[in-house]
């Protein structure tokens, strides 16, 4: 950056970089850690989609439609339609690690069902969570544009904040499902023990890229704070 007197480095990309490495780790140790179990199959045979209609059914749910979408690792619930969308490493595969994703992915079913408090904030933050982070840097810039506009900064760092809340609610919403698909994959007999303690490991994972999603807001966040949070007014 270049300050009154010439060039200096600014630390705060050091949080980037922090942020980055905690990201890149994540996402290897789930990538490994699905492909590795995905070579596991289940003693029982089932499959992802069987495994997740029999768990739906176990808790009273017949209303949510089961269904195969494209991609690796794309399994998602959506409570606006009701439906259980299991990837295509997943829906028609047999392995430990599919089987726990499609309950991981049952138990935010469930937790739609049930009127799972966080599930239904995470819900309603999910606009203001991608609107903040879409207009949280045009207000910096502009306030960097009009002459460190205290006023425009502060507004983009709030709404920024927005996205930061949102994947802070989030990590209670995984948790919880992947602890209610445990439970229920070894209570319905769909997994043995050991299998599950497998399962286990998969759903560890994949909770570290929520994990490191959370931290990598929050590094961001503390940066726009250090360097745009007091008043700039000795810029101009």
């Amino acid at each position: 950056m270049f300050g009154r007197y010439g060039y200096y480095f600014d630390w705060t990309y050091i949080l980037i970089l922090i942020a980055a490495v905690i990201s890149i780790i994540a996402q290897i140790r789930v990538n490994t850690t699905f492909k590795k179990y995905s070579h596991v199959a289940s003693a029982s045979g089932i499959t992802g989609a069987q495994a997740a209609d029999r768990i739906l059914k176990s808790q009273g749910i017949y209303d949510v439609t089961i269904r195969q979408v494209a991609g690796n690792l794309t399994d998602h619930y959506d409570p606006r339609n009701k439906t259980l969308n299991l990837s295509n490493s997943v829906y028609n595969v047999n392995s430990v690690a599919a089987v726990g994703v499609a309950a991981h992915e049952c138990g935010h079913a469930i937790q739609h069902a049930k009127g799972y408090a966080p599930l239904g904030l995470r819900s309603a933050l999910v606009p203001v969570a991608n609107l903040g982070s879409k207009l949280s840097w045009l207000f910096i810039l502009a306030g960097m544009l009009f002459s460190f506009n205290h006023t425009l900064i502060v507004t983009g760092i709030i709404m920024f904040s927005l996205a930061v809340l949102f994947q802070l609610v989030t990590l209670p919403v995984e948790f919880n499902a992947s602890s209610r698909a445990l439970q229920l994959l070894e209570s319905n007999g769909i997994l043995y023990q050991n299998e599950v303690s497998m399962t286990r490991k998969v759903l560890s994972a994949a909770a570290l890229t929520y994990v490191a999603a959370a931290a990598s807001a929050i590094l961001q966040l503390i940066r726009l704070i250090l360097l745009f949070g007091g008043n700039r007014s000795d810029r101009r």
